[in-house]
Parts: structure tokens; sequence; C-alpha cells
């Protein structure tokens, strides 16, 4: 296949544009696009890694099949086997050792089908790096449609995955991952999750099975508008002995409606485990709720939590227009301040990537 990216109509770019593309061999190491249930390119310009669609890993490695509902299970619900039929997606593979500092993305696309079914794999061999960059969006006037994908994610020993999603869809599109990541000893698994679009509903719930001294950190920054449903949450299983997690959640209701979630298991010795929710309204319309769950099944453990949800405060709009702001660029400040979390381990230019996310929108939120 040519190492040019195809031409893309310029809707299509620009709404790619918008989840982070870049779709270009200056920007990334590789570049995958799915739209409906066909893969329209696959390239690849550094060495280290492998990104090509699923069914063409299948067919070139007898063992991928063996991952297949490995960390998910193909029974979990409707949806789950829903996308055992006739799926598509993406095989993205970092090579024992290598360390792939510029991101691939991959990139799925909603454009005319009911029902755009999606199964990817992810594997980051022992002692690789690799930092991916997922943008998922529909088409501009797509009226309905669902997107369902399974993502499993392999963390092998003393390897580094670092996994930033962003969503841009329209307010008729149901999205229902499902997604779970196995991670080995020494292992560092990141997932970021960026919402800021009017979307029907999001029903999501990432888990991360943690081995003895792996690490995963979830965050997620998500805005409901008017009409949307948003139920998102992460789940962490420390089950090896000093194994550690932080789940850290900003939502944003502007008449939205959003379930944020999170769930730590301590099941071994000397594990750690943080929540930390918070939610700000912006509307009188809408709601937040926050579930925050902590379960020890062991008794050395160390787990805690903290979730809080309130409104702008009239005394800080005060305090920024004294100093020579607006009114709507100091409510605009104090959004963009809640709105930033300090994601560890997060390479600087995935931070750009998520705070363009934000500017995208940032002016909207203040009206």
């Amino acid at each position: 296949m040519s190492e040019r990216i195809p031409e893309l109509e310029p809707e299509v770019k620009k709404r790619l544009e918008s989840v982070g593309a870049e779709l270009s061999p200056d920007e990334r190491s590789a570049t995958f696009l799915q739209v409906d249930q066909d893969v329209k390119f696959s390239l690849k310009w550094l060495d280290g890694v492998e990104v090509m669609g699923i069914k063409q890993a299948m067919e070139k490695y007898d063992w991928v099949k063996d991952y297949l509902w490995k960390a998910v299970k193909q029974d979990q619900d409707e949806y789950t086997r829903l996308a055992a039929e006739d799926f598509n997606g993406y095989f993205i593979r970092a090579l024992p050792g290598k360390k792939v500092d510029i991101p691939v993305e991959a990139c799925l696309y909603l454009r005319g089908i009911r029902k755009q079914k999606v199964h990817n794999i992810i594997i980051a061999e022992e002692g690789s790096e690799i930092n991916i960059i997922s943008g998922c969006a529909s088409h501009p006037g797509v009226a309905s449609g669902m997107h369902i994908g399974i993502s499993e994610f392999f963390v092998k020993k003393n390897a580094k995955l670092t996994f930033t999603m962003i969503h841009s869809w329209d307010s008729g599109i149901e999205v229902r991952p499902r997604s779970a990541a196995i991670v080995e000893e020494g292992g560092v698994y990141i997932s970021n999750y960026v919402l800021l679009s009017p979307v029907k509903l999001v029903q999501m719930y990432p888990t991360a099975y943690l081995k003895k001294d792996a690490t995963a950190i979830f965050s997620s920054i998500i805005l409901a508008t008017e009409g949307s449903i948003v139920d998102a949450g992460s789940k962490a299983v420390l089950e090896g002995e000093n194994s550690s997690a932080d789940i850290l959640s900003r939502t944003i209701s502007k008449g939205g409606s959003v379930i944020a979630r999170g769930h730590i298991v301590g099941n071994a010795a000397n594990v750690r485990g943080h929540l930390e929710c918070r939610g700000l309204m912006l509307s009188e319309k809408g709601a937040i709720h926050a579930i925050p769950e902590l379960e020890a099944r062991y008794p050395n453990v160390d787990l805690s939590h903290e979730a809080a949800i309130g409104k702008i405060a009239e005394e800080e709009i005060f305090y920024l227009m004294a100093r020579g702001l607006t009114r709507d660029e100091a409510t605009s400040a104090i959004i963009r301040g809640f709105m930033e979390i300090d994601i560890k381990g997060l390479p600087e230019f995935l931070k750009k990537e998520i705070d363009k996310a934000i500017s995208l929108v940032e002016s909207e939120l203040a009206v």
C-alpha cells in the first residue's frame, strides 16, 4: 500500500482533525482509518510498531485469534455479542523492547452504517513503550447510528502503553465501548478519555487487571450537553502485590446527564488506589451522579476516594472580573482550570492534544 495518505473530503478531514488526527508522517509513526466497516488505509512510517486491520492481522499471525475475547468476555452483554458478528477494527503492536516516541493514530469514522462493529487488539510487548491517539467521530449530519467498540489491551512485562481516546459524535449517536486491559508485572497502562461534543448516549466502563508492581491511570474529561446521557467510569482490579491505580474524572453538565463511576478492588498485599471525581453543574437542567466504589479483599491495602459536585461560585467570577476579565472570560478561565488534570506520565504532545480538544469548545462553554 502506498505510503501517502489518500485524499479525504474536506469535511471528513476536518472532523478527524477535531479528534486529534494529524494524518501526517511528520507527526505520527503510523495511521489507521476505518469508515463504517471498511479499512480505508493503514500506514506506518517508523520501525518498532505494527498497525493493520484486525482481519489482516489474523491472516498474518495465527496467534492473534488467541487474544480475541481474552480480556473482554464475548457474552458480557448484548453489545459484546453483537460485536462478534461481522466486525472489523485495528491491530496495533509495539515490538519487544521498542520505544515508539511518536504516537500512532487510529481513527474510527461512522458515516452511513446503522451499527459500526469494531474489535481492536492492542499489544505492548515486553519492555516496549507506545502512545496511541484514538479518534472516533461521526459524519456531520448523520441523524442516528450506533458505535459498538471492543478494545482489548495487553501490556506485557515492564511495558508502557498510553491510550488517549477523543470522541466527537452527533446528538443522534449511541456509543457503547467495551474495553479491558491486562497489565503484567511492572507494566504501566495510562488511559485518557475526552468527550466534549453532543451525543445521544455513551455507556462505557473500561477495566484494568493489574499484576505485581503494575500501574494503571484512568483520566477522563466529559462535557454533557443538553439531551446527552453519559454513563462512564473505570475499574481497576489490583490482583498483584504492590500494584496501584488512580482514577481521575472531571465532568461538566451543560444540561446533560452524567453518571461518573469509579471502582477499585484491592485483592493483594500492599496495593494502593485512589479515586477522584469532580463535577461542575452549568445548567439547571441535567444531572451529575458520582458513584465511587472501593473494595478491599486483603488486609494490607491503601484505598481512598474523594468526590465533589458544585457550580461556579460568583465570588470567583467577581474576583477575576476585578482583575480586568469580562464575565465570559472569567467563566471560561474557571471552566478551563476545572477541566485541567495533571495526568501522571502523560507525554507533553498528548497534553497538547487534550488542550487542543478543550480549546475547540471553550468559547461555547462560557455561553
